[in-house]
């Protein structure tokens, strides 16, 4: 039987910590108009990881209760798919358009990142982890794995790229004066992944679904191209 409040290797305790701590984050976050760079998710996420070490947990005592928040990652994606059927006709539409602008956004992200990151002597494990950082964790973390980086170091730098696209994001829309919520959860979706897709909801239900059509597109584009990518500049 599960004791709801007992040794930090029973799952609930680490359910219930982790929903206190975010929904905590989140409400501060909210009261206070804390700026977006200190989003709820990178907070809650610090918190816990000094809450695992502090009592001497591991990861895998987290993930006890953190299994049940990583099941339902599979229903909230599949949910995107609502507002995007609500958006079909614009979309077919614009077919064209949407896949040249993805293509060139997953590309520009993943090579921008390599060549600095050549540029500033990274190693190429840490290289080979930065490549995939401008797209959904699962897929970060996949891409990382086959190329030979560090999946840990990969889906924290996605955590990073999410909080700075959301930080900029409204910031570049104002100076490019970029009005249109496609067009504005678009540029979230390619450049945040989820994080941006959670903010464009914020802004309306047609930037969510042009945010989370951007987020899925380029995550597959960059598991495509992205070892082709790094073999050609010399990484591999």
């Amino acid at each position: 039987m599960i004791e709801w409040f007992g040794p930090a290797s029973h799952s609930a305790y680490w359910l219930l910590l982790t929903l206190a701590v975010y929904g905590a984050c989140s409400y501060l976050s909210f009261r206070w108009r804390i700026p977006i760079i200190f989003h709820p998710v990178i907070v809650s996420l610090s918190l816990l990881i000094v809450a695992v070490d502090f009592q001497g947990a591991s990861f895998s005592d987290y993930m006890q209760g953190g299994q049940y928040l990583m099941f339902l990652l599979g229903p909230a994606t599949v949910a995107l798919a609502i507002p995007l059927f609500d958006q079909w006709t614009r979309i077919r539409r614009n077919a064209l358009p949407i896949l040249i602008a993805c293509a060139a956004g997953a590309f520009t992200a993943s090579a921008s990142a390599l060549a600095l990151g050549l540029l500033l002597g990274l190693d190429k494990t840490t290289l080979l982890s930065l490549a995939p950082k401008s797209v959904t964790s699962p897929i970060a973390i996949g891409v990382a794995e086959t190329l030979g980086g560090h999946p840990s170091l990969a889906a924290g730098l996605v955590l990073m790229t999410g909080a700075i696209g959301c930080a900029l994001g409204p910031l570049l829309f104002r100076l490019l004066n970029i009005h249109d919520p496609a067009a504005q959860g678009f540029a979230l979706g390619v450049a945040a992944h989820g994080f941006g897709t959670a903010q464009a909801f914020t802004f309306s239900q047609t930037a969510g679904a042009f945010a989370g059509l951007a987020m899925g597109l380029c995550g597959v584009m960059t598991a495509f191209f992205l070892p082709a990518l790094v073999g050609w500049m010399g990484i591999s």
